[in-house]
């Protein structure tokens, strides 16, 4: 395993260890631990290996493409490297708090430069969600430290800010793991942030789930039309949306016609 940085603290917010490992042809980025925070196929870098990051763009199946799209947390730049490759029309602003993790994105992982559609910002997630000034379609929020999600950027507040940063059919994606002591509580806040226009997608791969969540409502799409949806989609980029509509079934309300969100 290569090794990058060094770590001067425990807090989560000091300078971390940047590992890298490789194994059956998948390169996997770590942060200070054995759990692994991005995953890249050499053979195809572009390529969601990690479920999660294919279950971030479930979001597609309720909105149209993202004209700006803002990252917080850039690991391995899984997500915006999909982006820029599949969504030429996308402007990305990824947000990463450790100058090393873009050093090794770059030059392990693939990451392209900046350029008029891609800016990778080092800096403080929660700074920068204060500052914006423009709203965006997306929020993909995959904000985690060697422990798990970074707790101040999984606060009330700080949801209610990524909320107000939305457009009007804005969308926030959260990467949660389903097996965090503090899932519920975090589910539960954006719930309240999002007045209950929320949904959750387990990844059939890991323990980890996308939490959906709408600044308007989805007039509770019927399931023929997700369906329908998916198919279109699946034509388009290389995941898998119709799988992404079943399992919209396992975590959410539900009646046999509709999805009600």
């Amino acid at each position: 395993m290569l090794r990058f940085g060094k770590r001067a603290s425990r807090d989560w917010t000091d300078e971390v260890v940047v590992d890298v490992s490789e194994k059956d042809g998948i390169r996997s980025l770590h942060l200070g631990s054995e759990a692994i925070q991005s995953s890249m196929r050499i053979r195809d870098p572009i390529e969601l290996v990690l479920g999660y990051s294919r279950c971030m763009f479930a979001f597609l199946l309720f909105r149209d493409l993202p004209r700006d799209a803002l990252v917080l947390g850039l690991g391995g730049g899984s997500i915006p490297k999909f982006i820029h490759h599949h969504m030429p029309a996308t402007r990305t602003t990824v947000l990463e708090l450790h100058p090393q993790v873009v050093g090794v994105a770059r030059s392990m992982f693939h990451l392209p430069p900046d350029d008029e559609r891609l800016e990778v910002v080092v800096g403080d997630g929660a700074g920068y969600i204060d500052r914006m000034v423009n709203p965006v379609d997306a929020i993909f929020h995959d904000a985690f430290g060697p422990t798990g999600i970074a707790e101040a950027l999984a606060t009330e507040d700080f949801f209610a800010r990524c909320r107000d940063r939305l457009t009007a059919d804005g969308t926030l994606l959260v990467n949660l793991w389903g097996s965090d002591p503090k899932f519920n509580v975090y589910v539960d806040r954006l719930s309240r942030v999002f007045d209950g226009l929320l949904l959750c997608l387990p990844a059939r791969q890991r323990g980890n789930v996308t939490a959906i969540c709408f600044r308007r409502g989805c007039n509770s799409p019927t399931w023929a039309a997700l369906s329908e949806r998916a198919s279109v989609l699946e034509a388009h980029f290389p995941l898998e949306f119709r799988e992404f509509v079943a399992d919209l079934a396992r975590m959410n309300v539900h009646n046999d016609r509709r999805l009600l969100v």
